[in-house]
């Protein structure tokens, strides 16, 4: 098991920096275009700090920003004692730190991972999940999370929710900068920025998705995987995934910077519809139960 823990720890330490990186140096690139524009070097120097400390910040508290957005609160072991239990005893079969307990006071059943290592983890549940499921089907959800934070998939997870955002707010910045600010050399310049942020707004979406798909489909089988060799029960994490999937209700603050969080789509039945069909990063359900209820644990 604890190869199925683990074997993506390094993978994804690399990809953080690989994606921190990567967000620093477009950063750059975007303010250099716009300091040659305005001619105004202070954009290029406002860009290198803000950049250092937004990386900073996504870092150590990137995680809060998740709980925050999704209204989750810490759930105290008088009101939820099975929940703890639960959780306990999996964080100790997985040699893991008992992460912090949070519940979100939403009808719509779903669960996530989050936090910058095992030793700051956090996995929170809807009071739906946990009203829809029994103990087994519970068990498995909990331990699907737990996989997550062992594979250190959270701290990809939780920078990509600050990174997603800062991208969007940034080509919105910019365009409003250019219909509203005016500040350029000429109206040549003011026309050029015109264009490059249009071209922002528009691939500040796509961005988003590919930044996403960071957080590779593989790492939803791995953490099934995973859960299922835990509770030495698959069929307590496959039952539990065809409620969660067959919910038509969306979570009341589902968002597309941290769907991808989530053990399932928090859009409900549009998560096929419109627009969130491009920030799908989780298998096809009936894919991941198959995987669950044809593999063998032992």
């Amino acid at each position: 098991m604890a190869v199925n823990l683990y074997n993506q720890k390094d993978s994804n330490i690399m990809k953080t920096w690989l994606l921190m990186s990567s967000f620093f140096v477009a950063v750059i690139v975007i303010a250099w275009v716009f300091n040659l524009v305005y001619d105004q070097p202070i954009i290029l120097i406002i860009a290198v700090v803000f950049s250092v400390f937004m990386n900073i910040f996504s870092y150590w508290y990137s995680d809060k920003i998740a709980l925050k957005i999704s209204g989750a609160r810490l759930a105290s072991e008088k009101e939820y004692p099975e929940l703890h239990n639960i959780v306990e005893n999996l964080a100790i079969t997985a040699g893991l730190p008992k992460p912090r307990v949070y519940i979100i006071p939403d009808a719509s059943p779903n669960a996530f991972a989050t936090g910058r290592d095992p030793e700051h983890a956090a996995v929170a549940f809807t009071e739906g999940l946990i009203r829809m499921l029994d103990k087994s089907e519970l068990e498995g959800v909990a331990a699907h999370e737990l996989a997550h934070v062992g594979n250190r998939d959270i701290l990809l997870s939780t920078i990509v929710v600050v990174l997603v955002g800062f991208l969007a707010l940034l080509s919105d910045f910019f365009l409003r900068l250019t219909i509203f600010g005016g500040g350029g050399r000429d109206r040549n310049g003011n026309g050029v920025m015109l264009v490059i942020g249009l071209v922002l707004a528009i691939l500040a979406p796509i961005a988003a998705m590919l930044i996403q798909l960071a957080v590779s489909r593989r790492r939803e089988f791995l953490a099934d995987a995973s859960a299922a060799l835990l509770t030495r029960y698959p069929e307590g994490l496959a039952s539990a995934l065809r409620k969660i999937s067959s919910s038509s209700q969306p979570m009341q603050r589902a968002n597309n910077a941290t769907a991808h969080m989530y053990i399932s789509n928090p859009f409900g039945k549009n998560k096929f519809k419109g627009l969130h069909k491009l920030f799908m990063t989780h298998p096809p359900v009936e894919e991941r139960i198959n995987a669950l209820l044809g593999q063998s644990v032992g």
